[in-house]
């Protein structure tokens, strides 16, 4: 009686820290249920993951990643929980929807992404069945060779996220993922991509669509996403700035897409399109454009619950603006793959028109 709890392991990282994976072994930074990570950098001296090959000759899968796994719920078996992707041998996954894996912020995550097998990746930053307690604010994943982002299930919110020239996915959703997002930039450029689809966002409820509850379901908001606008260099396998599919539900709101190839806001299978056609998912209040169909029934299930007109119909209807153009949403200079410029100009409609309605005092309200 009377004796503490022990505290949480934490793993604790200075700001202005450079962390050089070994590249023979391939590492990663896995922090396993229970622990914390404590990684906080400033914009002067943020904390970056990087490659431990010198300046110039580092490469996309130089090493591994960083894993963060939690004890909130996912759609998945608990008896025993899920193994992550990616070779690792560790679970996540529990009951705790406020679990707290600890703090991320100013942190930059480059040269990462290995797969140990086909279809099981480490990717830039992974999430498994992280809580709502963390802070991950200011992370960018550059040169990822897999999916930046991936949330596997789990509550965890994130803001001020940056995803630059990833070969897969830039945010991936599975397992029953049901936290929120704002303020992101998600730019691909136009040689890189891997033999699978690489999507602004790729979502599912999981691998075979199933009812499996709860549903993934994130909730996003002030995020742009920044295709190749069909630069002659564009990777064939560079799709969609969303791809929402197998029985997935979403919110999208105050947002801008542009440039992708074969779609802007993609519905994919008959789930899918029905809970965004009856009204249980949300995309309003953005601005659409793509290089082709900025609005797309990506199969013909799709098609049968709703047609790409009456997407198109459907989201003006509720405060999206379509363009033909991109350079009508007026950014500075998006499409320079270089030295980007993501702002809006003076007159820009990204300047106005949002609306938050309906969500929660997580997200920060601006015009």
């Amino acid at each position: 009686l009377g004796r503490r709890a022990p505290p949480l392991p934490l793993f604790s990282i200075p700001k202005g820290t450079i962390i050089k994976s070994d590249i023979s072994q391939k590492g990663a930074l896995i922090i396993e249920r229970g622990a914390r990570i404590e990684a906080v950098g400033t914009a002067q001296e943020p904390i970056v993951f990087t490659s431990g090959k010198a300046a110039g000759e580092r490469a996309r899968g130089d090493w591994g990643g960083v894993i963060i796994l939690g004890n909130a719920p996912t759609n998945r078996p608990l008896s025993p929980a899920p193994l992550i992707e990616g070779g690792v041998d560790r679970r996540y996954g529990g009951a705790d929807p406020d679990d707290n894996s600890g703090i991320m912020r100013y942190v930059r995550i480059e040269w990462a992404g290995i797969a140990a097998e086909p279809g099981s990746e480490i990717n830039g930053l992974t999430l498994g069945g992280v809580g709502s307690g963390p802070t991950l604010e200011y992370i960018q994943v550059s040169y990822g060779n897999d999916d930046a982002y991936e949330f596997f299930g789990g509550t965890v919110n994130a803001k001020y996220l940056v995803a630059y020239a990833t070969s897969d996915d830039d945010l991936d959703f599975d397992f029953g993922y049901t936290g929120k997002i704002q303020f992101a930039v998600i730019q691909r450029r136009p040689e890189i991509a891997d033999t699978d689809n690489g999507n602004g966002v790729e979502a599912d409820n999981d691998g075979s669509g199933s009812s499996a509850t709860p549903f993934t379901r994130p909730i996003l908001s002030n995020v742009t996403w920044i295709g190749p606008n069909g630069d002659p260099n564009t990777n064939a396998q560079i799709s969609y700035a969303n791809r929402w599919r197998r029985n997935v539900r979403f919110e999208v709101h105050n947002s801008v897409m542009m440039g992708y190839p074969k779609g802007g806001f993609g519905l994919e299978g008959t789930a899918t399109a029905t809970e965004y056609s009856n009204g249980n998912s949300l995309f309003r209040n953005n601005l659409v454009h793509a290089f082709t169909n900025p609005y797309k029934s990506i199969d013909g299930n799709a098609a049968s619950v709703i047609s790409q007109n009456e997407m198109q119909i459907k989201a003006e209807a509720e405060g999206c603006i379509t363009y033909s153009n991109a350079n009508d949403i007026m950014l500075v200079d998006p499409f320079n793959w270089d030295n980007p410029n993501y702002m809006p100009m003076v007159g820009s409609p990204a300047l106005s028109g949002a609306s938050f309605t309906g969500l929660d005092t997580f997200f920060s309200n601006v015009p």
